[in-house]
């Protein structure tokens, strides 16, 4: 969508899809952020940053706040170009078209430092998937190797990949790890029973309760597992991008908010229902003339009955141009690749991924999970599978193979191919997998038969 602007640009108008993917860790879990045992009103670590902070950031990478919706744990921003997730801990910055996503990264250090206390940073992430039209790209953007040379003048032990056909659709990643020197001179230590605390430096007694809890953190303290499953999908099919475009408003009639539109979309094609709608909060918003974006914040694990175990979150960007029409699917919820057992269970991987192919059609796509590991156990299956391994193995079956998908019971998406017979079936044409420095990655992409 157009710098600055609330519209996707006119058909007339190329326009990049594929999202810039930031993700900064300032601390390994929100226990270990300086005010994690004294919230203020339930808010700790960067969620106390205030709103105007945030945006004035925001107008570094060139894109604007929509909308916002505040969970538990987490704040999902919905931007004129993709989405702002802030944790305690960490903030996931992602934006598409000609946004300067990584502009906003000197600044968003600064604002850890001087609104959260957090000087150093534990992890930082960037990816993005090859551009459509590399050649429209601004400032570092504009061509791979510089994207990693800014990144390199901050983080000096940062490592890039690249993860794909070079000649073909790919994926790309710049990863720090903990150890090496941070962006502020400060060495990220190599676990996170490690990790330093701030000095007791505190002149109140307010402050000094805080520190004094900090040093009790110790290797009791449970980090969870990070997981993050994307789905890039392009050339959608006629069908499946024919909702994403907005009728002209009728003179003299009552107008809709896009968000009111947004939802209606979300409910009519089947967003609504790709996780147990009792289990989320979706915020959606219907660009015009055409276009769509969505967060959602999701409740899972294994306290979900009985109140509320873990906050998740998964983002919706669709353009739906013909030439670069463009659907992306991200979420943060560890799915299981063992079938689930009803309706009102969080979906499991195959599930999910059949769920969202069905809704976009696409004639292209590549899926990664990125997952780390906290310990063999959470990396492996009963059967000794890896997960990555196991991962592979259902992007396979979920796409290349006639089967039936479950869907909960509100689920309105009869017409876009909900028959077993009328399911689009892909052939592989890649399978990556990869070992980092204590994060694993499955990586695959397909092509329509």
């Amino acid at each position: 969508m157009a710098v600055g602007d609330y519209h996707l640009p006119y058909a007339s108008t190329p326009f990049e899809g594929p999202e810039k993917l930031l993700e900064i860790w300032f601390a390994p879990s929100p226990a270990h952020v300086p005010d994690a045992h004294a919230p203020k009103n339930g808010r700790k670590g960067l969620r106390n940053v205030p709103k105007q902070v945030w945006e004035d950031m925001l107008d570094i990478v060139k894109c604007k706040v929509l909308s916002v919706i505040e969970g538990e744990e987490t704040d999902a921003y919905l931007l004129s170009e993709s989405s702002l997730f802030v944790f305690p801990h960490r903030i996931i910055l992602k934006t598409c078209g000609t946004t300067l996503n990584l502009l906003g990264l000197p600044r968003i250090l600064e604002i850890a430092q001087n609104f959260a206390s957090l000087p150093s940073v534990y992890r930082c992430f960037y990816s993005r998937k090859s551009f459509m039209f590399p050649e429209r790209q601004l400032g570092p953007h504009r061509e791979w190797k510089d994207e990693v040379s800014f990144l390199d003048a901050i983080f000096p032990n940062g490592a890039a990949y690249t993860v794909g056909k070079v000649n073909g659709d790919h994926w790309l990643l710049y990863l720090t790890t903990p150890g090496q020197t941070g962006a502020n001179g400060e060495t990220a230590p190599s676990s996170p029973d490690a990790f330093p605390l701030p000095p007791l430096q505190s002149e109140t007694e307010e402050e000094n309760e805080i520190n004094q809890t900090l040093q009790n953190i110790g290797p009791e303290t449970p980090v969870t597992q990070d997981y993050t499953i994307e789905i890039l999908m392009s050339n959608l099919s006629p069908k499946a991008r024919e909702p994403f475009f907005m009728a002209p408003p009728v003179e003299d009639a009552p107008s809709e908010t896009p968000s009111v539109i947004g939802r209606t979309l979300s409910s009519a094609i089947g967003i609504s229902d790709l996780f147990p709608p009792h289990l989320t909060t979706l915020d959606a918003y219907a660009f015009t003339p055409c276009g769509y974006s969505s967060n959602a914040l999701l409740k899972w694990g294994d306290g979900v009955e009985n109140g509320h175990d873990g906050e998740g979150y998964y983002t919706i960007h669709v353009t739906p141009e013909a030439g670069w029409s463009y659907a992306s699917f991200e979420c943060n919820v560890p799915l299981s690749t063992s079938a689930s057992s009803s309706a009102n269970d969080i979906p499991d991987l195959h599930t999910l991924i059949r769920r969202v192919v069905d809704i976009f059609q696409p004639g292209r796509l590549s899926l990664t999970l990125f997952i780390s590991n906290v310990d063999n156990s959470n990396a492996e299956d009963d059967e000794g599978e890896t997960a990555v391994e196991a991962a592979q193995r259902t992007f396979k079956s979920a796409l290349t193979a006639h089967r039936p998908v479950s869907r909960s019971s509100g689920d309105s998406v009869t017409s876009r191919g909900d028959k077993q017979s009328d399911r689009m079936l892909y052939r592989r044409t890649d399978k990556i997998n990869y070992q980092f420095g204590g994060y694993n990655l499955a990586f695959a992409s397909f092509e329509f038969r």
